[in-house]
């Protein structure tokens, strides 16, 4: 069963509860989101989650430490504060680009390992910076960890290696392969992110995404997944383009996601 979900990135301007109830309204079956610092903010997420019956996947990305030490302490205290409200699954931004093989292989035993005791998958994003920034990279952590779980945000690739990946098939279908939660945001040869998947001028990228995208819903379920995730992750300025003369975002972020939101909606549950 696909279930499509928003982020909250962009959408903190807004007062917390306001941001919640926009994205209940707009139809979503539940939220991307890290969380929140705030006691008070953290409460109220978890309470609307559970009376409004929406599902979450917590976003992991707040592991720090100028040491791979004490990333690692800080990586395992952040999946901990993740599992807190039993979400879908973990979205994970994991080590850095600069961490060697052997640290990243750390890394994904240790969150394997978190996921033999909770029960909470932790997919580990495609996301430039982190261990699986580019195809190269990801290829080296599937030949040390095969099958180890992926969330395929692959316009990040797609920037890196200013391509549609045309090249590098062998990674695309490892990717295809691992990936259990898809952040559905469509980049181009020069960026992460097109201005517009709606214009017909990127037509030709959504067509190639959207491509990536039935085949992973295929595999999972071939693989028997009761649920695939798909988070609709255009984000706001400055990732967004700007108008040059006032730097203001050229489109509005949460119309692109609805765009998307019916995209999915309409090529998967129809």
């Amino acid at each position: 069963m696909i279930k499509i979900l928003c982020p909250t990135w962009g959408l903190q301007a807004m007062g917390f509860r306001q941001m919640l109830d926009r994205i209940k309204n707009a139809g979503y079956d539940g939220l991307d989101t890290w969380i929140p610092d705030d006691s008070v903010e953290k409460k109220v997420l978890f309470d609307y989650l559970q009376k409004n019956e929406l599902l979450i996947v917590a976003h992991q990305h707040q592991a720090r430490g100028s040491t791979f030490k004490a990333f690692q302490t800080s990586f395992l205290k952040e999946l901990r504060r993740c599992a807190e409200p039993g979400p879908v699954l973990i979205n994970s931004h994991t080590g850095h680009d600069y961490f060697s093989l052997q640290q990243h292989t750390i890394l994904l035993d240790l969150a394997a390992e978190f996921t033999d005791k909770t029960g909470i998958v932790v997919a580990h994003e495609t996301h430039r910076g982190r261990l699986g920034y580019s195809p190269q990279m990801f290829l080296s952590m599937a030949k040390k960890r095969p099958g180890f779980p992926v969330t395929a945000d692959l316009s990040h690739w797609v920037c890196v290696t200013e391509s549609l990946l045309d090249n590098f098939t062998t990674a695309v279908k490892a990717v295809i392969e691992s990936s259990i939660h898809i952040h559905a945001r469509v980049g181009y040869e020069q960026g992460p992110q097109v201005p517009d998947p709606g214009l017909p001028e990127w037509r030709y990228a959504l067509d190639k995404f959207a491509g990536w995208w039935d085949e992973i819903v295929a595999v999972n379920k071939q693989k028997g997944r009761e649920i695939m995730t798909f988070t609709t992750e255009f984000g706001p300025f400055p990732y967004m383009m700007s108008n040059p003369d006032k730097l203001s975002p050229i489109e509005h972020q949460f119309a692109l996601n609805l765009f998307m939101k019916k995209f999915l909606m309409e090529r998967y549950r129809t």
